[in-house]
């Protein structure tokens, strides 16, 4: 290889690993304004984000004409509200708050813990049995919504009423609640929700039942058809090392799902310049169109709500969190959360017309193989195919191949960690014939390379003969140069597939395994000058050192094989802070790698032959004569 093809070839690599990072949804843009809770406060403030440089689109400015956006809410850790946040400069007026002293209902089962409020008969928050809010906190599970904008199905946009009309408990049970209300209007509204029952085979335990009835009272004035807006609450990155990745919001419309993230209402300065996107910074997204589910995610967890008439289309905002239980030089913490609402058309409504908005809604962890058993692809919120790299390596793929093989082999043996190293060994041992092919064709390379380089030096001003005499010898010998790459082209595949899995997978959140306490995220055992030390990458660093000084060169190339030296380097610092899985994953697939590699190395005899001919004869240069 000369050194021109070497430089494209490493540029290229580059690229690859680069576009694990370049093409992830960016982190989300810190928070510009502050401001404290009321005293004694333990919630979050929270205020839609502003657009001080630039109007809303007239799409979204219409669809919101009557919209409110929710201040703060009571939570169970404390009832008093937080106080509202200034607003100055946005298109988007502040709600009045919901009262401190409103009527809380819970429903739940062996899962879930539902909270309802009669303050817009909707979800207030929903609470997560087998999920911890901590790994320290193992008493304290995680609430979905806790901080929000509304509560989860709330209406956002509906007759122009308040956002929270207050409705009356007529009916609830352990695990079923029902509210009514009469609008200013006259319209009457029911609002039934219903989880499965403790033992309920049926249906998934954190699947939700919503149905919303309309009814216009015999004698009252016809009602025209009218703009609905159903809330999905509001996401926040898990912890402080969540970098926001996978804080979207996704809405799939029979065929394709669609993702907006937090950089969406960025108004992408540097492309106005060039006369791409908008140079102010957005309250809204809006995305028309055909709904059959839309949902709103955090790495983790997920509120999925799949109406039964699809929806006409999606509102996405950005929500500034500030949590002044995370001080940070004596200032509240901020962050950047996205919330959604689902928009629908609700019919002409006659005198005594009657007319039902229902659906289900999932909120819960990402489990793959759980949203998988559902019947309108809700499992595309794993965002296992979203971005460009995923795509070209197939992890639309391989991802959930990997998620149900990890989950299989959990079931067997019980333990996460242990779970991965038996996949990993079963793949390895899969791939073991074409493994073994490779290995072999690497060394009979290896030993051809006293011939090929001297048909480079004797070719070294014709690269026609050069060409010719090199494939004549591989001809002859019976060798293709290519097929040292076959394990290269298996493990990449799987190497993505991996870490696309890793990125959603509920199940491995707060999983020990030896010293690692938590296999979602880096195994830091401690820090060096305020280096984090993490060991899994380390082992992964030194499994892949050893496995290329054992593997047969087929380069007389020096630049190349100083190149291939340094990728282990590369690789352990591309991958230090990735979760300590992937980094345990690819340990195990070394070493098998290695093992296979001395069996290689020690049986592969001298006859083979590509180095000898039959009857022991040596090679021959098999290069064209000059004519």
């Amino acid at each position: 290889m000369d050194k021109k093809n070497l430089t494209i070839g490493v540029a290229l690599l580059l690229a690859a690993f680069a576009c694990v990072f370049l093409t992830a949804p960016p982190p989300p843009p810190p928070a510009s304004a502050t401001a404290p809770a009321s005293a004694g406060s333990q919630t979050a403030g929270v205020q839609p984000a502003t657009a001080p440089n630039g109007p809303a689109t007239a799409t979204t400015a219409a669809a919101m004409a009557n919209t409110a956006t929710a201040a703060p809410m009571a939570t169970a850790s404390n009832s008093a509200p937080a106080a509202p946040l200034p607003t100055a400069g946005s298109l988007i007026e502040p709600i009045e708050l919901v009262p401190a002293d409103a009527k809380l209902v819970t429903i739940e089962n062996d899962y879930l813990k539902v909270r309802l409020t009669e303050y817009g008969g909707a979800i207030l928050d929903v609470a997560f049995k087998n999920y911890w809010i901590a790994q320290d906190k193992p008493n304290v599970p995680y609430v979905f919504n806790e901080r929000h904008a509304a509560p989860i199905l709330a209406f956002t946009e509906f007759l122009g009423q308040s956002q929270h009309p207050r409705f009356t408990l007529v009916g609830s049970s352990p695990t079923s609640a029902v509210y009514t209300a009469t609008l200013a209007s006259g319209l009457v509204v029911t609002r039934t929700y219903t989880l499965p029952a403790p033992g309920d085979k049926t249906r998934d335990p954190y699947l939700i039942r919503h149905e919303t009835t309309f009814t216009n009272p015999a004698g009252a004035p016809a009602l025209p058809p009218l703009l609905t807006s159903l809330s999905l609450g509001t996401s926040e990155r898990i912890n402080a090392n969540d970098l926001g990745f996978y804080l979207t919001v996704a809405n799939f419309n029979g065929e394709q799902a669609a993702f907006t993230d937090p950089g969406d209402f960025s108004g992408g300065k540097f492309k106005a310049l060039i006369g791409i996107g908008k140079p102010w910074e957005l309250d809204a997204v809006e995305k028309p169109g055909p709904v059959t589910w839309a949902s709103v995610n955090s790495q983790f967890f997920t509120s999925i709500y799949t109406p039964d008439q699809p929806g006409t289309g999606i509102i996405s905002r950005r929500v500034q969190i500030i949590d002044p239980n995370l001080p940070s030089s004596g200032t509240a913490a901020q962050g950047i959360g996205i919330t959604c609402a689902i928009l629908g058309e609700m019919p002409p409504l006659p005198p005594g017309g009657t007319m039902s908005m229902a659906g289900d809604l999932y909120v819960g962890p990402k489990e793959y193989i759980r949203l998988a058993a559902f019947a309108h692809r809700e499992d595309r919120v794993m965002q296992f195919d979203r971005t460009l790299y995923s795509r070209i390596f197939l992890s639309g793929y391989v991802a959930p191949f990997l998620n149900w093989l990890m989950n299989q082999t959990h079931r067997l043996i019980g333990n996460w960690g242990f779970a991965i190293v038996l996949m990993t060994l079963l793949l390895k041992t899969i791939s073991v014939p074409f493994t073994l092919a490779a290995s072999r064709s690497a060394k009979r390379m290896q030993k051809l390379n006293p011939l090929l380089k001297t048909i480079r030096e004797k070719y070294k001003d014709d690269p026609k003969r050069l060409n010719e005499a090199t494939m004549g010898l591989f001809k002859e010998h019976k060798v293709n140069p290519f097929g040292s790459c076959l394990p290269v082209l298996i493990t990449i595949p799987l190497f993505v597939g991996f870490y696309t899995m890793l990125q959603g997978a509920a199940e491995l959140r707060f999983q020990h395994f030896l010293w690692v306490r938590d296999l979602s995220a880096p195994d830091t055992v401690g820090h060096i000058f305020g280096v984090a030390i993490n060991i899994m990458p380390l082992l992964m660093g030194a499994t892949s050192f050893f496995q290329m000084r054992m593997t047969p060169s087929p380069s007389v190339d020096s630049s190349q094989q100083a190149v291939m030296k340094f990728m282990p380097v590369l690789f352990t610092l591309i991958c230090y802070n990735f979760a300590a899985a992937l980094a345990l994953y690819s340990t195990i697939n070394g070493l098998f790698t290695i093992g296979q590699q001395l069996i290689v190395n020690k049986y592969l005899s001298d006859n083979d032959p590509a180095t000898a001919r039959p009857g022991g004869k040596p090679l021959k240069n098999v290069t064209p004569k000059r004519s």
